[in-house]
């Protein structure tokens, strides 16, 4: 079969920082498309193909990567949503003015399905990123591939921009987001929240037939703490996470990098200042996935952390350390059935015992998800696509 014979899957995502969530939901995508679509062509546009490879090269047989859509945004990104936008557009509709970029634009154009992973960077703190759905939306008008966005996080809205994102939204076949305030960004009535896309790759903790993004083994508690995007000084949210240790009678725990660029100070003052017994690296949790389970206890300022966990069966406090974005993500896991609490203010909460998602109930989020995936991949329509 030859390379204008095989379909062509275009995924867009921000894996590349590296970011665990990132990371995990790109893996997740590309395990499910190994299944149901392992002779396609699979491109991974992202903000880092050299730093992505290493997570996700081996999870698809044909695999690739490139950044031609995130450059398409950083290279406008003064410009803001709008600006960001109207230059996808007018570059997407003509690529010989696109420079280096040109090649790329040629191979989105040849895609067969656009598809925008989700996460939590289409919104008022990276607006320009907007540009994302309006060069998806542009391609797909223009070779007829199916256009999609799935687990997305619109949340905050981005700003002084009028319709611009429900115009484009309104230009995408398949549309699915992970909240309500995002459902109702969407400017389209039909559409209602499912759940985050890392949930189409996780099972029970007791259950098989799925890539795991847990293991047991880890410290009985974890802690997962960030300085990116947090309304508190590093060392006061690292002192009042030591308080709340102090309070359980903790004296040993494991510490979870999530983003070691963005991080790196607040790990190192948590290694000074916390009993930390062990620190898990993001490279480390990606290929051997995150060491939770049952029993334990987690505080996490992170989403993913949250999620998987719960996923695992482990209790946890969520720490909202941003109202408008944290807050709204790690709400939707409490609303969905995480069984961990949120904690929005520094004040100590009791220690929690029985938490995670009960078996049942993560089960009907991954089948909603699935049902998503199968909008976009269903069997035998991939083959048949060319």
């Amino acid at each position: 079969m030859t390379a204008n014979q095989r379909t062509l899957v275009y995924l867009v995502s921000p894996a590349g920082a590296p970011n665990y969530g990132d990371e995990l939901i790109a893996q997740t995508w590309l395990r499910h498309l190994a299944l149901v679509a392992p002779d396609a062509d699979v491109v991974v546009d992202c903000l880092d193909a050299a730093k992505a490879a290493p997570h996700l090269a081996g999870l698809h047989p044909r695999v690739s990567f490139t950044d031609t859509l995130w450059q398409l945004c950083r290279r406008h990104w003064t410009l803001g949503a709008q600006g960001a936008a109207v230059a996808a557009e007018r570059l997407v509709r003509s690529p010989g003015d696109a420079g280096d970029l040109a090649a790329g634009i040629e191979r989105l154009l040849r895609a067969d399905v656009l598809h925008l992973l989700g996460g939590g960077y289409v919104n008022a703190i990276w607006s320009p990123c907007v540009g994302l759905l309006s060069g998806i939306a542009t391609a797909a008008d223009l070779s007829g591939a199916v256009a999609a966005m799935t687990g997305q996080g619109l949340w905050p809205a981005p700003v002084n921009t009028g319709g611009l994102l429900s115009d484009l939204i309104a230009r995408f076949d398949v549309v699915d987001v992970r909240d309500q305030p995002s459902a109702e960004l969407t400017g389209r009535p039909e559409v209602r929240p499912t759940c985050d896309d890392a949930l189409l790759g996780l099972v029970p903790h007791n259950a098989a037939g799925a890539e795991p993004a847990a293991v047991p083994g880890g410290p009985e508690v974890m802690v997962s703490v960030q300085s990116h995007l947090v309304e508190v000084e590093p060392a006061e949210l690292v002192a009042f996470i030591g308080s709340v240790l102090e309070e359980w009678g903790v004296d040993g725990i494991g510490l979870l990098e999530c983003s070691p660029k963005e991080d790196r100070s607040i790990l190192a003052l948590a290694e000074r200042k916390l009993p930390v017994l062990r620190r898990y690296s993001v490279a480390e949790v990606l290929a051997d996935a995150l060491p939770a389970a049952p029993g334990q206890c987690w505080i996490s300022t992170r989403f993913h952390p949250h999620l998987v966990a719960a996923a695992a069966g482990a209790s946890g406090i969520a720490l909202s350390t941003r109202a408008d974005y944290y807050g709204t993500k790690h709400r939707s896991l409490v609303e969905s059935g995480s069984g961990w609490s949120l904690v929005e203010k520094l004040e100590i909460p009791p220690r929690p015992a029985a938490g995670g998602y009960p078996a049942e109930r993560l089960e009907q989020l991954r089948g909603e998800k699935l049902r998503v995936a199968r909008l976009l991949y269903p069997a035998g329509r991939l083959s048949a696509l060319r």
